[in-house]
């Protein structure tokens, strides 16, 4: 018997679960139970890129390859899975166990984004590819994906770069300042620098890429801020 909560979150995905028990286990954290959500991770994150993918090749006919790839890698990285996560309401329902909840598990972006990936993985378990596709498309109803807008799509390390570059500065340099957590679940810390202007930010995340785009990117925020 599902929570009221977890009823409430099916009618925000648009999918009642035949089996509840992968619903209760999507939004479980290693943290909380043995029976947590990280396998529904690593399968929702495959179905994830497949179905923005074919999205994509389907509604953007008229751009290469290296486009739809940029285009595919800002769907579907953390930030915009926490925007998600967000509207689907998942901070309220995840269940964490008591350390990472008072260290502020229920808000960090990470653990919002593989639960998002999670319940991905959940539908499609319970009712196939299509279903879970058309959940995926939902979940980017509102992004305008342009031809026009969308081509010229950049994750933030290639803007920045490019912005540098056209500025005739060298391109920043990106420093690992830690690591911390098991070495199958790590969140690294990294601070992107410009030294010809002064400018410095962190990031973090999942990976050491994930958390030199978070830096790249408030770096780019400064730099725009300037501009204005």
């Amino acid at each position: 018997m599902l929570s009221p909560e977890l009823s409430s979150l099916q009618q925000r995905l648009r999918h009642s679960f035949k089996d509840s028990a992968l619903l209760q286990r999507a939004v479980t954290h290693r943290s909380f139970s043995a029976d947590h959500n990280e396998r529904l991770e690593f399968l929702g994150d495959s179905v994830l890129g497949l179905a923005v993918s074919t999205m994509l090749f389907h509604r953007l006919r008229s751009l290469p390859e290296g486009d739809l790839s940029r285009m595919r890698a800002n769907l579907v990285k953390q930030d915009s899975l926490h925007g998600i996560a967000m509207r689907l309401e998942l901070p309220n329902l995840l269940r964490l166990g008591e350390g990472e909840s008072r260290s502020g598990g229920k808000l960090r972006p990470s653990i919002l984004a593989d639960a998002v990936e999670a319940l991905i993985g959940a539908v499609y378990l319970d009712a196939g590819f299509e279903t879970a596709q058309a959940m995926v498309h939902r979940f980017f109803e509102g992004v305008d994906l342009s031809p026009e807008k969308q081509a010229a799509a950049k994750d933030a390390k290639t803007a920045l770069q490019e912005l540098l570059q056209g500025r005739k500065l060298q391109v920043p340099r990106y420093t690992v300042v830690s690591t911390v957590g098991a070495a199958h679940k790590q969140t690294f810390d990294v601070v992107c620098e410009i030294p010809e202007l002064g400018l410095t930010e962190h990031g973090s995340g999942g990976s050491r890429r994930a958390a030199e785009q978070a830096a790249a990117d408030r770096l780019l925020a400064q730099l725009k801020a300037k501009q204005a």
